[in-house]
C-alpha cells in the first residue's frame, strides 16, 4: 500500500505577470495560495496542486491534461476567453477518453480531457 498523500505539479512562466491570469483563465479561478511572490497554487481536486512560478520553461514538458466534465463547452470557453485556438477534440476507438491539447504562451503543453462511457 502506498503511503502517498498528494501531488504537485509545477509549471514554469517566463512572465509571471501574463502567466498568473492566463492560468485563472484557464482554471476558472483565482489562485487558492500564494504562499510567496511570483508563485501561485491551485488545488485542483483534493491532494492534487498545480502550482504556476516563474521561471524557464521546461522543454519537452507535459503535457498535463485536466479533466473536465464537458470537454467541448470547456474548450469553447477557453477558445473565447483566452482568445487562442485549441486542437480538435480527439478520441480513438477503444480508449474511453476524449482529448485535446494546446500550449500557454509560455510554451508549456497543457490539455484537457473528458471520461466517456
Amino acid at each position: 500500500m502506498s503511503s502517498f498523500s498528494g501531488v504537485t505539479f509545477q509549471i514554469r512562466v517566463m512572465d509571471y505577470d501574463v502567466g498568473l491570469p492566463w492560468y485563472e483563465v484557464l482554471l476558472n479561478r483565482k489562485p487558492d495560495f500564494i504562499p510567496h511572490e511570483d508563485f501561485a497554487e491551485w488545488e485542483l481536486v483534493p491532494g492534487a496542486w498545480l502550482q504556476v512560478t516563474k521561471g524557464e520553461t521546461a522543454a519537452e514538458a507535459g503535457p498535463l491534461r485536466i479533466g473536465v466534465e464537458n470537454i467541448e463547452e470547456e474548450r469553447e470557453r477557453l477558445i473565447r476567453e483566452l482568445e487562442f485556438e485549441i486542437q480538435e477534440v480527439q478520441t480513438r476507438e477503444g480508449v474511453p477518453a476524449a482529448w485535446c491539447t494546446f500550449e500557454d504562451p509560455f510554451g508549456n503543453r497543457i490539455g484537457l480531457y473528458q471520461e466517456l462511457e
